[in-house]
């Protein structure tokens, strides 16, 4: 029967080194398979987004007048004196700001009672989900609400590895700076973080968000 020389370091040492090598292999395991999943739902989230967008434009192009957003896009358009297409895009939410500007409004390009009762519009044909940015109430539209499950997780108060984006839409300090707030995007509360995507949002489009956008 062989024996063990205790006072010889190298058994132990080679057994040491094979279990911080599979110790190693299972990390780089998990990290993959971290990367895969995270991968897979941003994949997801762009795919439901896009077949979202393609919907709502065949609708669009089909003349579809089925839902109340759209006949109350196009009121708001009218009253604007601009050409009424029922799609509350860069040009309607640009629009509404000069309104806003000219009437001494809150000047976030979104359609809300006050903008629309300057109008002489009755608050409740107030566009519901415009296709440009929030809802009259300043919750997040669908979209919006997509881009920060993909950004954050929904969470207002995640703030990214390198601490440049902050919040539940991922603001920098300087994005956040030019809609018109303060401080840390990921200290304010929900709703100023909706209100201030909603703007961003009412103004550029998913551009912003070039990923999960």
């Amino acid at each position: 029967m062989p024996s063990t020389d205790l006072a010889n370091p190298g058994p132990w040492l080679d057994a040491r080194r094979r279990s911080r090598a599979r110790r190693a292999e299972t990390a780089r395991r998990r990290r993959r398979l971290r990367l895969s999943r995270s991968g897979t739902a941003a994949l997801l989230a762009g795919m439901t987004l896009a077949a979202g967008a393609a919907v709502a434009q065949d609708q669009t192009q089909s003349g579809s007048s089925s839902t109340r957003a759209d006949n109350s896009v196009v009121a708001l358009q009218r009253a604007l004196g601009i050409p009424a297409d029922g799609v509350y895009g860069p040009q309607t939410a640009a629009a509404v700001r000069t309104f806003q500007r000219n009437h001494g409004l809150a000047v976030d390009g979104v359609a809300g009672p006050a903008t629309m009762s300057a109008l002489g519009i009755s608050a409740s044909a107030a566009p519901s989900a415009p296709s440009g940015g929030a809802a009259s109430t300043g919750a997040p539209s669908a979209a919006l609400a997509k881009i920060a499950q993909c950004e954050s997780g929904g969470d207002p108060t995640a703030v990214s590895a390198d601490g440049v984006y902050r919040g539940k839409y991922q603001f920098s300090r300087e994005t956040w700076r030019d809609m018109g707030g303060s401080g840390d995007p990921a200290a304010a509360s929900e709703a100023e973080q909706d209100r201030m995507a909603a703007k961003l949002y009412a103004q550029r489009g998913s551009a912003p968000w070039p990923v999960c956008g």
